[in-house]
């Protein structure tokens, strides 16, 4: 991800640098003097000695454009770099003293937002005066508290993380915690806010200049060139266009190095460059178009998922295929980092940026008996199809529910999403019902964090059910709840798939006591891969493959007094094993298992493993 993210920098980088090198070093270019007036050749043209032709003093204009990139860059660097020290200390200090210094720091550095940016410059500079020197004062006034804001929040979210805690425990002082551990964790945002920043400062000084506040004659600024050039417009209509279009070309390359700099220094930013829903479509080979009809409800086939690594793409999921039937339930089992989540959300569209579909499909047979490869559609048609004929149930729903919005408006948004314009209140209140909250109707007036973390979670699925979907898929809906209510939930959904009938589900999980309670067939992933398919009884009873054996055998059961537990970890995607991925791992391992990558064979009607010697565990 480093390296692209790198790549998409070099541009707008390469070229911010390029205009950075000439205005430092304008002074040792062969141009003419940039106050030297020829007024007898005022207004000239564009010729072989003035390239952009002469001002209204007869000027030269290259030289005043040029020069003035000196001097506009000049201010706006050293106005946003006083600004970045001062609003940055004061951030921190608010945000990690909190309390009198947070009032007397990041509070009273907001004040000054309550000020329009430009009639606040006006008069710090009709008071001082104009010239350089007053605007960088002013315009360090105008942006400290933008960074103090910034300084503030990442310092609150970074102030209660564990490795602050620690240096405190160490007995660190606050100067070294400040400087050394907390300013390099908040620095990226920091140095986003300083290329935004440089960008404003620009235009506000062209702006002051312009109006006679700023930069003062005869000094080349860009502000100045546009004023004097607004009287001579009709008469020389260019002498307006080159100020104004390098001024507007460097804030644009700034406002585009700014958005690179956030995506790249945003371990989550997107790192193929790509909008996600047009990458999924674009990057995707040409794939057969399905027949007629689909046995079943859906069909996954081949799906092979890669994200950006340190010496490449590396396949974090890799020819993945199952299928489900309508009213059928298939638990996706594995350890974390095995693919199972990645997979549940290629099915639902909703994979991360950095993560591109490369190969496969995914048939799903609608409503209408038309079979469409999720894979494939545009995300206009994807939207459609989420939360109506495919919906989700998240892992943790303190998170996936909106903190400020009450309970029944989020169920309610919904079913207006697809069209529900009429009772929508008695269907939220009956939903709610059907889920088993009590006293549904001032239920669907509070906000989540004042109903119980199972409450919540039964008010996801409230919304997930809310159209009757044809396929519900469960991302862990039960790891964040304790065991009594997951026992609940695991009850409801059972009851509510029965309700729907031909409601067919998938179940990510990593808890096989789940997969026991709730599946009819289980798919075993481990290190992107299916290792192992079929019903759930036959799993349990005979496992074919070694990791689902191991699976088995570290559940908790009855009252032994150790469990057993897998030796190793699962391998990182970029660090995947020759051979079998569970070799290294696996007590069954023969020198075959490291040199040869199994297949998925069917060893049976409805199970396959990947494994050299099943035959061996029978």
């Amino acid at each position: 991800m480093r390296r692209i993210g790198l790549r998409a920098l070099a541009v707008p980088g390469l070229i911010s640098l390029a205009i950075l090198l000439v205005a430092v070093a304008v002074p040792l270019l062969p141009l003419a003097d940039p106050v030297r007036q020829d007024v007898a050749n005022r207004l000239a043209g564009p010729s072989a000695a003035h390239w952009l032709g002469q001002d209204e003093y007869g000027r030269d204009v290259l030289s005043r454009i040029l020069w003035g990139a000196r001097v506009s860059l000049s201010v706006a660097f050293a106005a946003t770099a006083v600004a970045a020290v001062i609003g940055t200390l004061l951030g921190i200090l608010g945000g990690y003293f909190r309390g009198v210094v947070e009032l007397a720091t990041v509070r009273v550095a907001e004040i000054v937002l309550c000020f329009p940016p430009l009639l606040l410059a006006l008069l710090v500079v009709t008071l001082l005066g104009p010239g350089a020197g007053t605007l960088i004062f002013s315009l360090s006034i105008l942006f400290a508290p933008g960074f103090a804001r910034v300084a503030y929040g990442e310092t609150l979210s970074a102030r209660a993380l564990d490795y602050v805690t620690a240096q405190e425990a160490l007995g660190a002082p606050t100067g070294r915690i400040l400087v050394r551990t907390l300013l390099p964790n908040i620095a990226a945002p920091l140095i986003v806010q300083f290329s935004l920043t440089v960008a404003s400062a620009m235009v506000l000084e062209s702006g002051l200049s312009f109006l006679g506040l700023g930069v003062v004659p005869p000094s080349p600024s860009w502000g100045l060139m546009i004023r004097g050039a607004r009287a001579t417009m009709e008469q020389a209509p260019l002498l307006l266009a080159w100020p104004c279009l390098a001024l507007t070309l460097t804030v644009l390359l700034l406002n585009l190095l700014c958005d690179r700099l956030r995506d790249a220094l945003d371990p989550r930013g997107r790192a193929a460059g790509r909008p996600g829903f047009l990458r999924r479509v674009l990057a995707l080979p040409a794939a057969a178009a399905p027949g007629a009809s689909v046995p079943g409800l859906l069909a996954v086939e081949g799906l092979t998922l890669q994200v950006p690594g340190p010496a490449g793409p590396v396949q974090v999921v890799r020819d993945v295929g199952f299928s489900l039937a309508p009213g059928e339930t298939l638990a996706i089992v594995g350890e974390s980092g095995s693919g199972k989540t990645l997979t549940g959300l290629a099915i639902m569209g909703l994979l991360p940026p950095a993560v591109t579909p490369v190969a496969g499909r995914i048939l799903f047979t609608g409503r209408d008996g038309s079979v469409r490869d999720l894979l494939r559609l545009p995300e206009r048609e994807m939207r459609r199809l989420r939360g109506r004929d495919l919906s989700m149930i998240f892992q943790d729903p303190s998170s996936s529910l909106n903190p400020l919005v009450r309970i029944g408006v989020q169920v309610a948004e919904s079913l207006r999403a697809h069209g529900v314009a009429e009772g929508v209140k008695g269907r939220v209140v009956a939903l709610l019902r059907q889920v088993g909250l009590p006293d549904p109707e001032r239920q669907a007036m509070a906000y989540p964090h004042e109903v119980s973390g199972g409450q919540r979670q039964r008010v996801m699925i409230a919304a997930a059910i809310a159209n009757h979907p044809r396929l519900l898929l469960a991302d862990e809906p039960t790891t964040a709840l304790d065991v009594t209510v997951q026992a609940q939930i695991l009850a409801l959904l059972a009851a509510l798939k029965r309700a729907e009938g031909v409601m067919g589900m998938v179940f990510v999980t990593h808890n096989l006591a789940v997969v026991a309670d709730i599946a009819d067939r289980a798919v075993v992933m481990y290190a992107g891969e299916v290792v192992e398919e079929g019903p759930v009884a036959e799993l349990f009873a005979a496992p074919r493959h070694p990791y689902t054996a191991a699976l088995i055998a570290s559940m908790p059961e009855g009252e032994a007094d150790r469990l057993t537990a897998i030796p190793g970890a699962v391998p990182q995607p970029w660090a995947m094993p020759a051979g079998c991925r569970f070799a290294p791992r696996c007590a069954m391992a023969m020198e075959a298992c490291g040199a040869t990558s199994p297949a998925l064979a069917e060893i049976a009607p409805g199970r396959a493993t990947r494994c050299l010697r099943w035959k061996e565990m029978a």
